[in-house]
């Protein structure tokens, strides 16, 4: 059976579209109006609020914990400091990605983990002759997240401490109009972004608190769909989107590394010790056959292609998540895992795994298209990741 999140009360009431999807067995809405167009702009051009509590969350503590954390993820824990948020993979033993996610040093003995995936079996499991507990607060923790450039007005308007002073993946205890969060300068965006995570019992007061404060500075609940647009051009991928879990995989081909993922930076290969180190230590001797990349479909190339039957080109009007194949000339270079047009590049993006040989920024390649029920290919082009990266994000 599908739960609802501690927000549902005012989700539910505001979802005119009723268009609901599932997220780690609870229901989200998709997009609160009958078109996510004004959703995505709210987080460009002044802010969006996101449910985001579906998220797995785990609080591990003890004279061990970071010894845990260590030994499990690729990046090194022990280097950060009570208040700083990590974002790292974590592999199984062929150095293959399991899942990606956060960290964050509540406490000297104390993290917050974030995953998109259950992972208390994995941290168990990993746990073993340590001294640390694991808590599952999946539950009984409650999360928003605030994105766009009025995002630190609005919450500045409600806290008791100066988020002005708040770096880009740090995180503070705070009260928001009196209530007891902690923030984060977080987000999945791309964007100026916080996320804020209450307890479940003081969820709908936080959100009234948003809605109430941010309504003079425009702020939208949004959904999924507004998300899904926003995150590509910020060049994120998804889990089940744009990689397969190694724990899902059916074949060795549907599995990737840090290293094919674009994500060598979050392999600490100093660390002595994590699951899938010596695998991935011997991978970063020589280039990855697979590459994570950024592709640009040119857009006079996709008219003519429409202009032979006579039409206009014609994008969906939503991001679309499918394989799509990529060719170099009579050969398939790779494919694409997710994209559509960005309103605010006014560039038609996607996200897509390329062999290496044609990953460089700059090569010129065919994306497949379909015109009028028949396969044709666009050119298309590498572009460096993110689309989108403004210099308020981390200012």
């Amino acid at each position: 059976m599908l739960r609802t999140t501690p927000f549902h009360a005012r989700t539910s009431a505001l979802c005119i579209s009723h268009a609901w999807r599932r997220w780690a067995g609870y229901i989200v809405a998709s997009s609160y109006e009958l078109s996510h167009e004004r959703e995505y702009h709210a987080i460009r051009s002044s802010a969006a609020l996101f449910d985001i509590s579906p998220l797995f969350k785990y609080v591990v503590k003890g004279r061990d914990a970071s010894r845990l954390l260590d030994r499990v993820v690729t990046r090194d824990v022990g280097r950060v400091s009570v208040g700083q948020v990590l974002y790292t993979t974590w592999c199984d033993a062929a150095g293959k990605v399991l899942d990606d996610g956060t960290i964050s040093r509540l406490e000297e003995r104390t993290y917050r983990m974030t995953s998109a995936e259950p992972t208390l079996r994995w941290l168990e499991d990993n746990a073993t002759g340590l001294d640390v507990s694991i808590e599952d607060v999946s539950a009984s923790l409650a999360a928003l997240a605030v994105q766009g450039p009025s995002s630190r007005e609005i919450l500045q308007q409600l806290a008791d401490v100066d988020l002005g002073t708040l770096k880009f993946f740090r995180m503070t205890a705070a009260r928001l109009r009196g209530i007891q969060v902690s923030v984060s300068r977080t987000g999945y965006t791309g964007d100026l972004g916080y996320e804020v995570w209450v307890d479940a019992a003081n969820a709908l007061p936080l959100w009234d608190a948003l809605i109430e404060t941010g309504a003079r500075y425009g702020i939208v609940p949004a959904g999924m769909l507004a998300l899904d647009v926003a995150r590509i051009e910020a060049g994120l991928m998804l889990l089940d989107v744009d990689y397969v879990s190694a724990r899902k995989a059916l074949n060795d081909r549907q599995t990737s590394s840090p290293f094919e993922l674009d994500l060598a930076w979050t392999v600490d290969l100093k660390k002595e010790f994590f699951v899938g180190r010596d695998v991935l230590a011997s991978e970063a001797l020589r280039d990855p056959e697979w590459q994570f990349v950024g592709v640009e479909v040119d857009w006079e190339g996709l008219e003519r292609l429409y202009a032979q039957v006579g039409l206009a080109p014609q994008l969906p009007n939503a991001a679309w998540r499918m394989s799509v194949p990529i060719y170099a000339g009579d050969e398939q270079a790779g494919y694409a895992t997710s994209g559509g047009w960005s309103p605010l590049l006014k560039k038609y993006i996607a996200l897509a795994h390329v062999r290496s040989r044609w990953a460089q920024p700059g090569a010129e390649l065919e994306m497949e298209v379909t015109v009028e029920h028949q396969r044709k290919r666009a050119p298309a082009r590498i572009v460096k990741k993110p689309f989108f990266n403004p210099e308020r994000k981390r200012a």
